[in-house]
């Protein structure tokens, strides 16, 4: 059985938001929507959705102006759901960084096919990066996303999860307060260094029972320590 799909969905009609949460069961897809552009880049900052579908005509800002907002921290695929159909809004949106482009109306069988096609693409991107970390007794299950320490599974947050992902992907490079905050919380959050250092505090409680795995580079950011014989 596979694990729903995780939808954040920036659309201002509300009965388009209504008529795919009821065109989908709760074991298909998880739904988190927002009426407007800013809203919905918050969303995709802190949800960490499989895939965003992004109307074009927001209340607040331009579509396109929250597409390539996202683009400028986030590669999760994007397909544009818009009543615009001439061909430069297409290729405007595509070449601003949408995976795909849906004209209303639409059906919910075509949304789900080129939904599919995008998160194959992502898959296929991402097999070359490895299934997992090892640090001596601290282990991360990328596909599985479970972290465990001997053996005994830790229970993060979905930030702190993210966060030490970040951090593993970089062993013994320092990582700096501004790419970990634009790429867990996006360019909002760019400022936030005390929620980063908040939830780096709560993670480092949960994985630093033994041993030190995180360092903190004053002023400038975090670096993961490899274990001695690592």
């Amino acid at each position: 059985m596979t694990d729903p799909i995780r939808f954040v969905i920036i659309e201002d009609e509300i009965p388009i938001r209504k008529f795919l949460r009821a065109s989908l069961s709760e074991s298909e897809a998880v739904w988190f929507e927002a009426g407007e552009g800013e809203e919905g880049i918050r969303l995709v900052a802190n949800k960490n959705p499989d895939i965003v579908l992004l109307d074009l005509g927001l209340p607040d800002i331009d579509g396109l102006e929250v597409l390539k907002r996202l683009r400028e921290w986030t590669s999760v695929p994007v397909i544009v759901l818009s009543a615009r159909g001439m061909e430069q809004d297409k290729i405007s949106a595509l070449d601003n960084g949408a995976d795909d482009y849906l004209t209303k109306p639409f059906s919910v069988g075509e949304l789900m096919a080129r939904v599919r096609v995008a998160l194959r693409h992502v898959k296929g991107s991402n097999e070359a990066d490895p299934a997992s970390f090892v640090a001596g007794p601290l282990t991360a299950d990328y596909s599985a996303r479970i972290v465990t320490l001997n053996g005994a599974e830790v229970h993060l947050t979905q930030i702190e999860y993210k966060l030490l992902a970040i951090l593993c992907k970089y062993p013994g490079k320092v990582v700096t307060q501004r790419q970990l905050l634009l790429d867990v919380w996006g360019p909002a959050f760019e400022d936030s260094t005390h929620t980063l250092r908040v939830h780096m505090a709560n993670l480092r409680q949960k994985i630093e029972t033994d041993q030190t795995f995180i360092r903190t580079e004053t002023g400038v950011g975090y670096r993961f320590i490899q274990p001695e014989g690592c």
